[in-house]
């Protein structure tokens, strides 16, 4: 998943599949804070050491030594972090609170906490400051600028120069995070009678039903949270704009973007080109499913988009259960939930990261909740650094199934990359990934690992007959289920498109549902099964349009990267092909990954990138990956038409 930001407070969100959305891995994020440094005495000196920056041979200066300017940015550092972390602290715990016991009380809890927080990161003395500082960045340390431009961009989030907007922000993301958690699914039957259903009975339903009928409504139902979030998502956008334009950026996804040290336009060319990338594959998965889904439903294959209750993912980001033959929820059968965590855990260990803090398991809230208790919580899968140190923690709804075996290595990659940069070699300003998508990314190639069959094997959850299944159908399965083909499509098309065309104001208020379904079909090739009424809002279905927001085509870079990653490893330091590799028990792959994990953000990506795998992000490695399930396909779709009326491919 995968992560939460603004600025170091992290939650990381599964980019998107479990519990209230799940369906396999999706980025993320993170939500923390911290003190864990041993009293306030003690903070504040290692606060004053962290934001010195100490990272052996990375704090050359931009320019020539400054002394005087230098000492009075350290000192502004010092002073803000003491400032800031603790009452972040406070609003990490208490937004885990209101995550995991949904309550009035808990919401309430959550908007006086980041407002206390806002008081202090927004300030204007801390606008000014920054800006000035900034205005002379060639005088100061680069890890002196990285970390004032983290500054900035919390700032931006919440500037104390418009605290009525910024007071209004807060309690609107509140109100809609409880509104959405709070959601209770309703499904009248033929019968006249109702029935509630979970999010996991209706992923399951989609998973599993070959009642074309029973599909629709399950996935009618499943958008019916979206009407009641509209008015509030057209609120907040008009907030978070409102908050961004006060520091000077267009829009509230351009403020987002910034993160990376890029420009809107350099990010929708990136995931434009991540999306042609990918295209030709997908326009043959795309052609096979549909024929697959007609036969199996016993219907003709429609001539151009695949309607979407066809598919077994309420929003078609990825196909799970689709390959038939592979049964990877087999091997879990019979095993207890606590097995998914555990072993997840043996992972990493085995790569040489030590255990999990005892804390994790007191602390985190790993499994659905009890119906009889009358508790409701956030079952999307998520990654929590509360203090910024070794408070991590997990939210997730675990079941004994491979989706959940993948989510775990996800959510435990997050965990350990919280972990190794919680050192005093890093600032606690710059204790994020080295963007948000590298979060996304490690977390995403752990599961990728995860499914990986020598693995499987050698922790005795494949049989030695699997190696009958000819490789085709395992890069089918990894295709289609994974955060890899299918999800291209979705996360750099529509989702990042939408959300650009939303904050800039290129959908209308009562369009959502028309430029939502547009975007759909023209990068996924869906179609709603009937009439979507501007009344709903299956935009807001998605949870990360609601609470993570701007930020999504971190999972699509994400995704390359993860492949990037892999691919490094498994045919530089492995020496295996990497379709068919096993970090386990690899010390020499943990020492890469850590490596790269313990800078935190103190460099700048693209050249941590550059000198872990000697290039700069590219696709390459992601398309080579399926060559072989190319070829298969080609061969499988001969005599058929590919792709879709809107298909941006097509010529």
């Amino acid at each position: 998943m995968r992560m939460r930001y603004p600025v170091p407070t992290f939650r990381v969100d599964d980019r998107g599949w479990t519990g209230e959305e799940r369906s396999t891995v999706d980025r993320d994020e993170t939500r923390g804070v911290g003190r864990g440094l041993g009293g306030r005495r003690d903070f504040l000196k290692a606060a004053a050491v962290a934001a010195a920056g100490t990272l052996p041979g990375r704090t050359e200066a931009f320019g020539s030594r400054a002394p005087d300017i230098q000492e009075e940015v350290d000192a502004f550092l010092n002073e803000h972090v003491a400032r800031w972390l603790p009452l972040e602290t406070k609003a990490g715990q208490a937004a885990w609170e209101a995550s995991t016991d949904v309550s009035e009380a808990h919401t309430a809890a959550q908007v006086t906490a980041n407002q206390a927080v806002n008081q202090v990161v927004g300030a204007p003395e801390v606008i000014e400051k920054v800006a000035r500082f900034l205005g002379e960045k060639d005088r100061l340390t680069e890890l002196q600028v990285r970390q004032l431009e983290k500054v900035r961009l919390r700032a931006a989030e919440a500037p104390g120069t418009l605290p009525d907007v910024v007071k209004a922000r807060v309690q609107a993301e509140a109100d809609q995070s409880a509104r959405q958690d709070g959601f209770v699914y309703t499904l009248k039957k033929s019968d006249g009678s109702a029935e509630n259903p979970s999010a996991n009975r209706i992923d399951q339903v989609l998973l599993t039903s070959k009642d074309l009928e029973e599909r629709k409504a399950y996935w009618e139902t499943s958008k019916e949270i979206g009407a009641p979030l509209r008015e509030g998502l057209l609120k907040l956008r008009d907030l978070r704009n409102q908050v961004a334009r006060g520091l000077g950026f267009a829009d509230f996804f351009e403020l987002q973007v910034a993160d990376y040290g890029m420009g809107v336009d350099e990010m929708i060319g990136l995931c434009d080109r991540i999306v042609a990338d990918v295209r030709p594959l997908y326009a043959q998965l795309h052609t096979w499913a549909k024929h697959q889904l007609a036969k199996r439903y016993g219907v003709d294959a429609p001539p151009g988009a695949i309607p979407a209750h066809w598919l077994s993912n309420r929003w078609g980001q990825n196909w799970p259960g689709f390959v038939e033959g592979v049964d990877m929820d087999a091997p879990f059968k019979g095993k207890p939930p606590e097995f998914i965590t555990e072993q997840a855990e043996r992972f990493y260990t085995s790569l040489g990261f030590a255990k999990l803090p005892p804390s994790f398991w007191t602390k985190s809230d790993l499994y659905p909740a009890d119906p009889a208790s009358g508790r409701k919580k956030n079952s999307h899968a998520s990654a929590w650094h509360v203090d910024l140190d070794h408070d991590v923690r997990s939210l997730m709804s675990i079941e004994p199934d491979n989706q959940w075996f993948d989510t775990a290595h996800h959510e435990l990659g997050h965990i350990y990359y919280f972990l190794s940069y919680s050192t005093p070699k890093v600032p606690p300003l710059l204790r994020q990934g080295a963007n948000r998508a590298f979060h996304e990314g490690v977390g995403d190639l752990i599961g990728l690992a995860a499914g990986q069959r020598p693995y499987l094997k050698q922790v005795g959850l494949l049989a030695p007959e699997a190696e009958a299944a000819p490789a085709s159908t395992f890069l089918l399965s990894s295709a289609l289920e994974g955060s890899s083909i299918v999800f291209l499509p979705w996360a750099a098309g529509v989702m990042t498109r939408f959300e650009r065309d939303f904050y800039a104001g290129k959908i209308a208020d009562d369009s959502l549902n028309a430029g939502w379904w547009e975007r759909v079909g023209k990068y996924q090739g869906i179609a709603p099964p009937g009439e979507r009424p501007e009344t709903l809002c299956d935009a807001a279905t998605k949870t990360h349009i609601n609470d993570d927001p701007g930020q999504y085509y971190d999972y699509a870079i994400g995704t390359v990267l993860k492949f990037q990653l892999h691919d490094h490893i498994a045919r530089e330091i492995l020496k295996q092909d990497p379709r068919e590799c096993n970090y386990y028990g690899n010390a020499k792959v943990g020492a890469f990954l850590r490596s790269i994990l313990e800078l935190g953000a103190t460099r700048d990506w693209n050249a941590v990138l550059r000198e872990a795998t000697g290039e700069g992000l590219t696709a390459r490695p992601l398309v080579a990956y399926f060559e072989p399930l190319q070829e298969w396909l080609e061969a499988e779709n001969k005599g058929r038409a590919s792709g879709w009326p809107e298909d941006p491919g097509k010529s």
